[in-house]
């Protein structure tokens, strides 16, 4: 199964896309990592999609990645005793702690650790920032605030805090109960949802412990103020522009996304671009040209993956959704101006042996037009370097270990193959040549640049470098 783009592809799986028939075509369609919302689902239901998933794998012999995406806190305010109440601007609506229901003047906001944080001139917005009030007076149980944008507004709906940190923990009672059921079921990936501080990252990892890879959701402003900590201590970073742009003004979402798809590119960190992607293809067969755009400007930045979201879970055309972002994701990468954007984004390597012989092997294929480039990988780390790279040449990632290849499955341009590691350097060159020729990267007459580390099987010791011609 050889794709014919580097960027990847994550689809979220729902009620559109729960049968194995479903999912094995979503693959074949394109589909690389599935996403499993812990937001609706059970562990039963969680267990029971990825058994499935594991099955099309089987079938394929290809890795596939399975990420778990936490819920994370969410603040709704409460009922109210009519089924709606119409707020208007100008007019003053109270927030607190007084469990009665609501009407058009007051509501119970469940969350006492907002009333401690939140400041005068604090903004909320409520109902995916429909309507937003700004807070007037602070008391001990009692937020006053002023209607700016008014609207109907019911029970249980969202509300958002652009301004203020809350002290909220990282995970929820049930994200700790989701994370280790996922990591116990085997997922590659946790993505942590409502990242606001670099801590929040820190403490997933110590309950992950290295089972599966975590990946921060970039979804709060506070985030973005503490972005050159948090890159470090995740192994992936994900734009969700959804709470994103409710919470930033819309305008500064495109570029907030150009700057974390380039810082987490500089780190080595794969990153995806999610949310809204194709979101008319929940009920049409083709996107608008606008969405078409919006993912055509993530592949020119060089994301790692693209998600589909409510379009693959939820919606009318979920295989054609992954076909066209498939296609799109092709168009692009073989447009005349992609070679020229990626290069320019390329960072200089780091002082280490690995990042110098990635940049190396790059620069060799490219040079040589070799047919591809074959990295031998462990821990996956060596991968992921030649994938930062962004070369033009396609990335065989070859590793013995089937975790390594799923969570390898999220990474820009690599395709990976589960082998055993080589028994010495003759094969090591002869196992890379025949995989290419199998793989249909190469054929007789091509050349292929190999990277590994000696002595071999050793994570983390990637220090050579060779070049092998295909022969019969």
């Amino acid at each position: 199964m050889r794709r014919k783009r580097k960027a990847k592809i994550i689809a979220t799986l729902g009620p559109a896309s729960n049968s194995e028939e479903m999912i094995e075509k979503l693959f074949l369609s394109g589909v690389d990592v599935f996403r499993i919302n812990m937001s609706h689902s059970s562990h039963d239901e969680m267990r029971k999609r990825h058994a499935l998933i594991r099955k099309v794998e089987k079938r394929h012999n290809r890795p596939i990645g399975v990420l778990a995406d936490l819920q994370g806190p969410k603040l709704r305010v409460d009922a109210f005793a009519e089924s709606e109440v119409l707020l208007v601007p100008e007019q003053e609506f109270v927030f607190d702690q007084d469990p009665t229901p609501g009407d058009s003047t007051r509501v119970y906001l469940p969350h006492p650790e907002i009333f401690g944080a939140i400041e005068i001139g604090h903004n909320l917005l409520i109902n995916d920032g429909r309507i937003r009030v700004k807070v007037t007076e602070v008391a001990p149980g009692k937020i006053t605030t002023k209607v700016i944008y008014g609207g109907a507004l019911s029970a249980r709906k969202g509300v958002n805090l652009p301004d203020t940190v809350v002290p909220l923990p990282a995970l929820t009672t049930k994200d700790r109960a989701d994370l280790k059921a996922a990591c116990e079921d085997g997922v590659d990936w946790i993505a942590l949802s409502f990242v606001q501080r670099a801590e929040d990252v820190a403490e997933t990892r110590k309950l992950v412990r290295g089972r599966a890879g975590v990946l921060a959701k970039i979804e709060k402003p506070s985030a973005l103020t503490d972005l050159d900590e948090i890159i470090p201590l995740c192994d992936a970073i994900m734009i969700a522009r959804g709470d994103l742009g409710v919470e930033l003004p819309v305008e500064t979402v495109p570029g907030w996304q150009k700057r974390i798809t380039r810082a987490a590119r500089e780190a080595g960190k794969p990153v995806v671009v999610a949310t809204q992607m194709l979101e008319s293809m929940i009920e049409e067969p083709v996107p608008t040209r606008a969405e078409v755009s919006d993912v055509a400007t993530a592949i020119f930045e060089g994301a790692d993956a693209v998600m589909l979201s409510a379009e693959s879970a939820m919606g009318a055309w979920p295989i054609k959704a992954v076909e066209t972002m498939d296609a799109i994701a092709i168009s692009v990468e073989g447009d005349p101006l992609f070679k020229g954007i990626i290069s320019a984004q390329r960072k200089a390597p780091e002082a280490t042996s690995a990042d110098a012989i990635s940049s190396a092997a790059r620069s060799v294929a490219e040079t040589l037009n070799a047919a591809a480039i074959i990295c031998y990988t462990g821990s996956g780390s060596t991968g992921l370097r030649a994938s930062r790279e962004r070369p033009e040449v396609p990335i065989i990632a070859l590793t013995p270990s089937v975790k390594t290849g799923r969570r390898l499955a999220l990474g820009w341009g690599l395709h990976c193959v589960l082998t055993q590691d080589a028994k010495d350097q003759d094969d090591m060159v002869s196992r890379a040549c025949r995989i290419a020729v199998q793989e249909k990267f190469a054929k007789h007459g091509d050349r292929i640049v190999i990277t590994a580390g000696f002595p071999l099987g050793t994570p983390g010791k990637t220090n050579m470098l060779r070049i092998a011609a295909i022969k019969e």
